[in-house]
């Protein structure tokens, strides 16, 4: 499979950052993760925007939302990075997408379809390790 990911600078309420991204044509992208600042852009949300003179591109439209459901959560420090690896692995299995950002901020992606019960694989994995979530 190749790979067409690029990189793009993004404007959002004028803070700029970096997204990976799809280009599907000029300026149109596809999102190949979740932007934690911008909640209309996660995995698979088609968008098209303007660059300005620096090459920074700010939204205009949102072609396609995402066929995923989003689901955005704070992980605990309590709980070995191990275990939430594992219910990663399994979002994956599914054809699902996980990230995690700043060490704790967690954004899983599932097909809608999709029969992955993400709340009962955390409730098991609090329990076990004796937290609330």
């Amino acid at each position: 499979m190749e790979d067409n990911s690029i990189q793009i600078t993004l404007c959002f309420e004028d803070v700029t950052y970096d997204n990976l991204v799809e280009q599907i044509a000029p300026n149109i992208f596809r999102m190949l993760e979740n932007d934690i600042l911008d909640e209309r852009l996660t995995y698979g949300t088609e968008f098209e925007t303007q660059t300005n003179e620096e090459g920074v591109h700010r939204i205009v439209n949102i072609l396609k939302e995402s066929d995923y459901v989003v689901y955005r959560l704070w992980l605990s420090s309590q709980i070995p990075i191990e275990a939430y690896r594992l219910i990663g692995d399994e979002i994956m299995k599914h054809g699902g997408y996980w990230q995690v950002d700043m060490g704790s901020i967690a954004s899983a992606n599932l097909p809608r379809d999709c029969e992955f019960d993400l709340d009962a694989a955390l409730k098991m994995v609090y329990e076990a390790y004796g937290k609330d979530r």
